[in-house]
Parts: C-alpha cells; sequence; structure tokens
C-alpha cells in the first residue's frame, strides 16, 4: 500500500508557495509551486534554501 502524499504550505512568495512533503522512500521534500491559473510549473528540491530561490526566480509565462 503506497504512503500517503501530504502536501504542507509552508510559506508564499508572490504567486508561488512553498511547501513541504514526503517522496516515497519518506525523505522530506520542498515543493515550489505557482498558484497562477494556467502555469502549472511546479518542482522538487532536496533544500528549503533552492525551494525558496526557485520560487524567487520563477517568470511566470501566464502573466
Amino acid at each position: 500500500m503506497p504512503a500517503r502524499d501530504f502536501f504542507h504550505s509552508v510559506m508564499s512568495i508572490g504567486p508561488v508557495q512553498l511547501g513541504t512533503h514526503r517522496d516515497r522512500h519518506g525523505r522530506t521534500k520542498y515543493a515550489a509551486v505557482c498558484t497562477t491559473d494556467d502555469c502549472g510549473w511546479s518542482a522538487d528540491y532536496s533544500t528549503q534554501s533552492a525551494a525558496q530561490l526557485a520560487a524567487r526566480t520563477h517568470r511566470c509565462k501566464v502573466r
């Protein structure tokens, strides 16, 4: 039975939300997700600082 994968929102940087979740191996991962409609950008990182950098430098193509 697969482990449940919950996303826990930590903070927002502009239209990008940062959060944590567990991968399929049980390790904590940090995600950066753009919340703008029709953007669809998201990425997983192993450190929170990498996710914050990605959130600050994301340029949404929808706007």
